[in-house]
């Protein structure tokens, strides 16, 4: 599908989204999620009087400590950079934004949607990907460290605050979107998000193997839309790109080429903010139009006809997927390469590293809670408290203690 590129000074309308659901047309689909009853949770609970089961999800997920952690870790740039970058937190308020789009105009369940939105980064480390690296180099003897997996840990046992169970006791296909948010789960032999479902109470079926949830496919594509675009406009504030670098950027250059001839006085931050917001629109009615056409050929009439295809039902068209893996690739060399962004990141990774090390040799390093809660394990099990502690530090409070455990500490710039 072709991207389509609006005047500058054009109202945006329905048809960006594709074409406008009609009133009363909005309750789910027979093949949404929420258009059958909900497998349950871990733990029985009493059904919500006033909630779904996947608002009580989403509720659950924004009140959480994780959640709130978010603010303060790191997407690109690190938090001292500058107040406007985007944050773990800004950046999953924004996938949850467009996931909703999407699935209200494909007649899905849009809390569903949202709330896997807003928990797919729960298990991220400090200093994003950065911190990720360190941490599963660190964890290389005791079983590696991946974010994905980490987020089944926080909702399933590691958030502790109601009375009667640990975890969130978040129901069976908010699980499930959240183990399969890259899809189907290979060799479950070696996956660590499989080794997370495999200890839990009642050993239950997630059908790893086959697709996720349509409402989980939003949300992964949601993830691509919201990533791509905000960097791209962090990337321009930084000043690592410029609008004309865009001019050859695969999906930008028309939106950047048509802008370029309207620019007069127009202020630059109004040019970037249009650049980005065009490339969101065109992204998301090219999903909801391709995605509507793979649904008409399926005719699926339950949840798990979507399961059961051999490929996902909501997805870019083939041009459109080709041209973002492109425009992947051309901020893999332009932005996250950058050796402004790189000596932070090495920087970054190094304080993770030696949070690690110190900690695994030294418990009294840790709080206490944590040091009792270490005492006496095997060493796998202590490592991976361990990794546990630090993976839940924001920026900021990794760079405290590791002021206060180390004689020297990196300022990050």
């Amino acid at each position: 599908m072709a991207i389509q590129i609006r005047p500058l000074d054009a109202p945006p309308v329905a048809a960006d989204y594709g074409e406008s659901l009609a009133p009363g047309a909005r309750s789910p689909a027979s093949y949404a999620a929420g258009g059958a009853p909900s497998r349950g949770r871990l733990n029985r609970e009493e059904e919500c009087a006033t909630r779904s089961p996947f608002q009580r999800d989403r509720d659950r997920v924004l009140h959480s400590s994780p959640f709130r952690r978010l603010t303060h870790k790191t997407q690109v740039f690190i938090y001292h950079e500058g107040d406007h970058f985007r944050t773990r937190l800004t950046h999953s308020l924004e996938v949850a934004q467009i996931a909703r789009t999407i699935a209200r105009q494909l007649r899905l369940d849009e809390d569903l949607a949202e709330v896997l939105a807003l928990a797919h980064d729960l298990g991220h480390p400090p200093f994003g990907h950065a911190g990720e690296r360190a941490l599963d180099a660190a964890m290389a003897a005791y079983g590696g460290f991946d974010h994905n997996a980490q987020s089944l840990r926080i909702v399933t046992r590691l958030e502790r605050k109601y009375m009667n169970f640990d975890g969130l006791n978040l129901t069976w296909e908010t699980i499930e979107g959240l183990a399969k948010h890259n899809g189907p789960v290979g060799d479950q032999s070696s996956s660590a998000v499989a080794k997370v479902l495999a200890v839990l109470p009642g050993r239950l079926d997630f059908m790893l193997s086959k697709q996720a949830s349509a409402e989980a496919q939003v949300a992964a594509l949601a993830d691509d839309i919201a990533y791509v675009n905000h960097d791209i406009d962090d990337a321009l504030r930084a000043g690592l790109l410029t609008l004309a670098d865009l001019a050859a950027a695969p999906l930008a250059a028309p939106i950047v080429a048509d802008l370029s001839g309207r620019r007069g006085a127009t202020a630059e931050a109004k040019l970037i903010y249009e650049a980005t917001r065009r490339m969101i629109t065109a992204m998301i009615a090219d999903v909801v139009a391709e995605s509507r056409r793979r649904l008409a050929h399926l005719a699926p009439g339950r949840p798990d006809d979507i399961r059961n295809e051999a490929h996902p039902v909501v997805a870019f068209s083939d041009d459109t997927q080709a041209a973002l893996r492109d425009l992947k690739s051309f901020l893999f060399a332009r932005v996250y390469r950058h050796e402004r962004v790189m000596r932070v990141m090495r920087q970054a990774e190094g304080v993770v590293g030696d949070l690690f090390g110190r900690c695994l040799a030294d418990e009294l390093a840790m709080p206490l809670e944590w040091r009792e809660a270490a005492r006496g394990l095997a060493d796998r099990r202590r490592a991976r408290l361990v990794s546990d502690y630090v993976a839940g530090m924001t920026d900021r409070y990794a760079l405290a203690e590791h002021n206060r455990l180390f004689d020297v500490t990196p300022e990050l710039r």
